[in-house]
């Protein structure tokens, strides 16, 4: 009798170990923002996304029964920083995949590593054309390309505005930035016979810079019908400010960086003309229930303006790793000590793979340059709110 107790009590307390070892099993998975630097309230919002998304996980049951653990690791949007969070992440702390880095200077010395490294990582923001592209087959981006957008935003503000000529400013220190005002704009809007006051020359500034009155003037002195800015919403609002102080209320247009909240309260009597995945007036019952759950946290975390509202970046990260949990779930992932390689290989295929994911602005799936193929929306800021115009797809000929 003594012995059948011993081995029934014996049997329970190895349940209960390995009951206990499966209950701490843990699929981590790693995100690079930028929460300090120049685009420190992307990355700072991106954190509070992405510790609710955790939550939300957890307390449906967490992954196959394990933890989900999201390490958020800031890069300052430094690109050698990012790099170093990426072997960091896949290195030390072991994830299966990596959300980031946030922008195209630090992917394109990141994503060579995750290759390096077979670990995939998905930007929520990098748009210069053909970074994942290089760095195939583990760099994928939630985003949309921003040759693909221009072709889209540029005949829908000849149309409206009616411009005849455009003069361009930029961010020099910023590589999408630098894609935009250079290569994608000028020809975008050569191509639609709309002359480019200076596109030999466009007028730079640097990112940080607080005064851009010099740069406004000479901007206001080649008289265009509308202004090109390649600069993210931060640095962009500087410009607003300063056109609005000297007069010179011409109709903007720029890329995705410009969609923030921010950016409407600028200089709400100048039209703004800019592509966008996500904004947080969207009225679909998803990106309504995703406002309705960020933006409380959002405006109750510290270092954070009070009106603040979800940004498209947030949206795309929230995508982001909610694919890696989609592909874990449905890969049978747990966690388990031993298997990282092989389970690193099957959020790849996944993503490769995968064919009408559940997003904001509709399903979405990535082609083979590793860019998402997703709708798209041209919005127009103006009077404080952003209104679409025109949506598009980013998959030639339609497809999404």
């Amino acid at each position: 009798m003594l012995e059948i107790r011993k081995f029934l009590i014996g049997g329970l307390l190895t349940a209960a170990l390995v009951s206990g070892a499966q209950a701490q099993n843990q699929v981590n998975i790693g995100a690079i923002v930028p929460s300090s630097g120049p685009f420190a309230e992307w990355g700072r919002t991106n954190t509070v996304t992405l510790k609710m998304l955790e939550k939300q996980v957890n307390d449906a049951g967490g992954v196959n029964g394990a933890k989900l653990n999201i390490i958020i690791l800031d890069d300052a949007a430094k690109p050698a920083q990012a790099a170093n969070n990426m072997r960091k992440l896949a290195g030390d702390d072991k994830v299966l995949a990596v959300a980031g880095p946030l922008t195209s200077s630090a992917c394109e010395v990141t994503f060579p590593i995750a290759n390096e490294l077979k670990t995939v990582a998905t930007s929520q923001a990098s748009s210069k054309p053909g970074v994942a592209k290089a760095n195939r087959p583990w760099a994928f981006r939630n985003t949309v390309d921003e040759g693909i957008l221009a072709n889209t935003s540029v005949p829908y503000f000849n149309k409206t505005f009616g411009a005849k000529s455009v003069a361009i400013i930029y961010d020099a220190k910023d590589a999408v930035s630098t894609s935009i005002a250079t290569r994608i704009m000028p020809a975008a809007f050569t191509s639609a016979g709309v002359k480019v006051l200076n596109g030999d020359s466009p007028i730079s500034f640097n990112t940080g810079d607080l005064d851009v009155s010099a740069q406004v003037t000479k901007l206001k002195s080649l008289n265009p019908d509308g202004i090109v800015i390649g600069a993210d919403y931060s640095q962009a609002v500087t410009v607003l400010r300063e056109m609005k102080r000297q007069g010179l209320m011409k109709p903007v247009i720029g890329g995705t960086p410009l969609i923030s909240s921010a950016i409407l309260k600028a200089a709400p009597e100048i039209p703004v003309i800019a592509p966008a995945t996500f904004y947080a007036t969207m009225s679909t019952p998803k990106a309504k229930k995703f406002v309705a759950d960020l933006q409380p946290l959002l405006r109750s975390a510290s270092g954070l303006p009070k009106d603040i509202e979800p940004s498209m970046y947030d949206a795309n990260i929230y995508e982001i790793v909610n694919m890696y949990v989609d592909a874990a779930k449905k890969s049978g992932i747990t966690g388990k000590p031993g298997d990282l390689e092989a389970d690193r290989t099957k959020i790849r295929d996944y993503m490769a793979n995968l064919k009408g994911y559940d997003g904001f602005s509709g399903p979405i799936h990535f082609g083979e340059d590793g860019d998402a193929i997703k709708n798209f929306f041209i919005v127009e800021g103006k009077n404080g709110a952003w209104e679409t115009k025109v949506t598009g797809c980013s998959a030639a000929g339609g497809g999404c």
